[in-house]
């Protein structure tokens, strides 16, 4: 098992009353990924609250802010069980045979336009045996043809604009991949957590998406965008596409500085440190 260390702290400067967020920005607490402790706070003394979505996991922090400045910190520690299978055995799950909570991530949405990809979705990946190679083809097929370029696109950017442009950042390169699978009915989803393992070249660590495809009757990381260790990931929200899973959504004119984000490996009850490393074998921490 592998246990990590996070701390997020974000700043806020509120110009009027009644300003709202809506934060995505606690750990999910899953079978595999089990919080062990966690500390939240904020520097106004004002009401907040905590509520988790029964069929995502999702947890959301609620909180209206006052006049001024607004720092929220979060910190957890994390231990990650993942579930291991070889490729060859994880199959693609017939549409017929998914279960309810999965039919919402075969269908395009507001960022991924999988109905408008099907012709090229088809020609590129149709003939392939169905399965983990595929999605995985698919996986390399985006981070073939998608520059990882900071500051190229916004929250305005989708799959499409993605495809024609052939830059993006991590949300860019999720979308691509995940309209590409819904485009062939392979459920996909967009999943936000923090970039262990990445290159420091890149920049201060930093939140980042990734994809959970359907496969196996599990959800198994993807990471088009090569940028960091799937087996790090933290997942903290699971929806659609970016737009289901904002850090913060903001009600109000706000101020914001970037984040500061710092995430460790550390060692387990028994004293031995396992840090994340790559692999070859389909990588999960759904049930």
């Amino acid at each position: 098992m592998i246990r990590l260390k996070l701390e997020i702290e974000l700043d806020y400067d509120i110009a009027y009353p009644g300003c709202d967020f809506i934060f995505s920005i606690h750990v999910a607490q899953t079978p595999r990924q089990r919080v062990l402790s966690e500390a939240l706070t904020l520097s106004q003394n004002i009401p907040c609250g905590i509520s988790t979505d029964p069929a995502t996991l999702n947890r959301r922090l609620h909180v209206g802010a006052l006049p001024g400045p607004l720092r929220v910190t979060y910190g957890a520690t994390v231990e990650l069980q993942h579930h291991f299978a070889m490729p060859d055995t994880v199959a693609e799950v017939p549409v017929a045979r998914l279960p309810p909570q999965v039919l919402s991530y075969i269908y395009a949405s507001r960022y991924c336009e999988s109905d408008r990809l099907l012709k090229l979705a088809m020609r590129e990946f149709g003939s392939l045996p169905h399965g983990y190679a595929r999605v995985l083809a698919i996986r390399d097929w985006v981070r073939q043809r998608v520059a990882f370029t900071q500051n190229t696109s916004n929250f305005n950017t989708s799959a499409l604009d993605t495809l024609i442009g052939t830059v993006g950042v991590c949300r860019d390169f999720a979308h691509l991949m995940i309209a590409l699978c819904r485009a062939l009915s392979i459920p996909a989803r967009f999943t936000t957590g923090i970039d262990y393992g990445a290159d420091p070249a890149l920049g201060p660590t930093d939140f980042h998406a990734y994809v959970e495809v359907y496969l196996g009757d599990r959800w198994v990381i993807f990471d088009p965008s090569g940028t960091a260790i799937p087996m790090g990931f933290v997942r903290m929200a699971t929806g659609r596409d970016a737009a289901d899973v904002a850090i913060a959504t903001i009600f109000g004119t706000v101020g914001s500085q970037p984040p500061r984000i710092s995430i460790e490996a550390i060692p387990g009850d028994d004293g031995r440190l396992m840090m994340p490393f790559h692999c070859i074998e389909a990588v999960s921490t759904d049930t």
